[in-house]
């Protein structure tokens, strides 16, 4: 059993056994788990081989898992934590959705590094509580791939300030955590700005020790937060490399 760290958190409630009923609401996943006082479970960082080497995204160590199985390598390693920097419909689409089929991405872990927590939409224009139940996935599925002995570490992913209040919960005070700015539209002021505010309270409500970054860190609140002391750890993004790519070519 892993030691889970404390904090002061609401903690659980005893629930009934309810006779012939499923699971639909994937409450396994969160069993054992305290919760924030806005009940987003607490996912702690879990880190037993060091931060990241690299990052692939879940489409892609799907593609590389499925060769891999396919010509026979079934104890392949990729030393690269998966993440989820990429559209929703892609690992939460009615036949890949990683939230209905959680088992197969615990049996896809295995081969790889770790799992940076997903990266479920918050957008400024979706209903509230579909920007809370997502940041409540967020944490339910890290914490569900932390009590299956992977490495974790937790995806900040926060809205305009209503959702301030609720958004870096379960994430613990002082650990490593990873935020992603690509398509984030940071180019345009008003965004920028939105994104600094946000990036701001994290800083001050986490005070994060690491901070990894996938996509582009040439913007002012990276520099300001390395002058704070905080380690920025760059993953530029595939379409990046690519780009880098055909520029040497």
């Amino acid at each position: 059993m892993i030691p889970i760290e404390t904090q002061l958190t609401r903690g659980n409630l005893p629930q009934p056994r309810r006779i012939g009923c499923q699971d639909v609401w994937n409450a396994s996943l969160v069993q054992g788990a305290e919760f924030s006082p806005h009940d987003i479970p607490i996912c702690p960082t879990y880190l037993p081989h060091g931060l990241p080497k690299r990052l692939i995204s879940f489409p892609r160590a799907q593609t590389l898992y499925n060769a891999e199985m396919k010509a026979g390598h079934k104890d392949f390693y990729c030393d690269a934590f998966i993440h989820f920097y990429c559209d929703d419909h892609l690992f939460d689409g009615p036949r890949n959705s990683i939230w209905l089929y959680p088992e197969r991405v615990f049996q896809l872990l295995k081969h790889f590094a770790g799992i940076i927590t997903p990266d479920y939409s918050t957008y400024a224009d979706f209903p509230d509580p579909i920007k809370r139940y997502n940041t409540y996935r967020m944490r339910a599925f890290g914490y569900a791939c932390y009590k299956e002995g992977h490495s974790v570490i937790n995806n900040i992913r926060w809205g305009t300030d209503e959702t301030w209040s609720y958004c870096y919960d379960g994430a613990f005070k002082g650990s490593v955590v990873c935020i992603g700015t690509v398509a984030s539209g940071l180019r345009d002021l008003d965004n920028r700005n939105d994104f600094n505010a946000g990036f701001q309270q994290m800083c001050s409500v986490l005070e994060p020790k690491t901070i990894l970054v996938y996509g582009s860190v040439k913007y002012e609140a990276f520099q300001l937060a390395e002058k704070n002391g905080i380690h920025i750890m760059a993953f530029p993004s595939e379409t990046n490399i690519a780009y880098q790519k055909g520029g040497s070519s």
